[in-house]
C-alpha cells in the first residue's frame, strides 16, 4: 500500500512539473507577439467591465464632438470651451514643456499645441528641440502661432517669445512662449559655473560661499525660466535630451507618439493624465 501511496505522489509531483513548464511555454510564446494581441484580447474583455464598474469615465470618452472647442461655430463658446476644459482638470500645469524628439518639426502642429494650451489657462509654455532648429527658424514659428490664434479666435491670449532666453520678440506679455535649445540647458549650467569660478579667482567670493543655492539664483538671472510641472515628449526616444536638467527635478513626464498630426484630444488625455498623478515632491 505504502508503495502505491509512493507512485501516485510522484505521478502528481510529475503533473505539477508538466504544468509549470507549459505556463512558462505560453508566457514566452505570448511575449513573441510583443504583448500586442494579448493586451488587445484582454482589453476587449475587460473593458466593457471597466465602463460598467466606472461611469464617470465612460461619459468622459464618449463626450459628444459638438462640446469640443474646435467643433464651436463662435468665437466666444469656443473660448468658453477652451476655458471649461482647463477648468474641468484636477491639476492644470503653470508651464508645460513640449520636448520634440521627431527629426524634422512641424510647425503646424507644434502651433497648435502652444495656442491649445494657452487656451485652456497655462501661462507659459517652452518648445525644445536638441538640434536647434526651431530656435534657428523662431519667426516661423510665432507667424504659425498668430495665425493659428486669429483662426481659432483666441486673439486674447497674446503671446510673448523668448528666443535662447534673452532676445524678445514681444507680442504681448503673456503668456509667454519659451524656444529653446540645448544652450539654454547644460550649456548655461557651464556658464553659470564658470562665472562662480572667476568671482573666487578674482577674490570676489570664497570657496565657501558656493552652494546650491548660489547657482541657482545665477541660473535663474541667466534665464528667467519657472521650473515646469509637466514636460510632453513627443517621440519614440527615451530621453529628455538635455532639456533644461536644473529645472525638472520635480517634473512629471509623460511621452505620447509624435508631434505630427496631433490632435487636441491627445493634448487633452496627456492633461488628463497628469491630473491624476500623485507627486509627492520626495516626500
Amino acid at each position: 500500500m505504502a508503495l502505491v501511496y509512493g507512485l501516485l505522489w510522484r505521478l502528481l509531483l510529475f503533473l505539477v512539473h508538466i504544468n509549470r513548464a507549459f505556463v512558462s511555454w505560453l508566457r514566452v510564446r505570448t511575449r513573441c507577439f510583443k504583448g500586442r494581441l494579448w493586451e488587445r484580447a484582454m482589453a476587449s474583455l475587460l473593458l466593457p467591465v471597466a465602463f460598467t464598474e466606472f461611469p464617470e469615465e465612460q461619459k468622459k470618452i464618449q463626450r459628444s464632438p459638438d462640446l469640443m472647442p474646435l467643433a464651436a461655430d463662435n468665437v466666444a463658446e469656443r473660448q468658453a470651451l477652451f476655458l471649461r476644459d482647463g477648468k474641468s482638470l484636477e491639476k492644470l500645469p503653470m508651464h508645460i514643456g513640449l520636448l520634440l524628439v521627431d527629426e524634422e518639426p512641424n510647425y503646424t502642429d507644434i502651433a497648435n499645441l502652444i495656442v491649445w494650451c494657452m487656451a485652456m489657462g497655462i501661462s507659459c509654455v517652452s518648445v525644445y528641440d536638441d538640434n536647434g532648429i526651431l530656435q534657428k527658424n523662431n519667426s516661423l514659428l510665432m507667424k504659425e502661432v498668430i495665425q493659428l490664434q486669429r483662426h481659432l479666435g483666441v486673439e486674447g491670449s497674446k503671446v510673448e517669445f523668448l528666443n535662447n532666453g534673452s532676445d524678445r520678440h514681444v507680442v504681448s506679455c503673456r503668456p509667454t512662449v519659451n524656444v529653446l535649445s540645448p544652450e539654454d540647458g547644460k550649456q548655461s549650467i557651464v556658464q553659470a559655473a564658470q562665472q562662480l569660478c572667476r568671482s573666487v579667482e578674482n577674490k570676489e567670493r570664497s570657496p565657501k560661499d558656493i552652494s546650491v543655492s548660489m547657482l541657482d539664483c545665477l541660473l535663474r538671472e541667466y534665464k528667467n525660466i519657472p521650473d515646469p510641472d509637466l514636460v510632453l515628449k513627443l517621440g519614440p526616444v527615451e530621453s529628455t535630451l538635455g532639456f533644461l536638467p536644473w529645472h525638472i527635478r520635480l517634473t512629471e513626464f509623460i511621452s505620447l507618439s509624435s508631434h505630427r498630426n496631433i490632435s487636441y484630444e491627445d493634448l487633452l488625455g496627456a492633461l488628463h493624465r497628469y491630473g491624476a498623478c500623485q507627486q509627492r515632491l520626495g516626500k
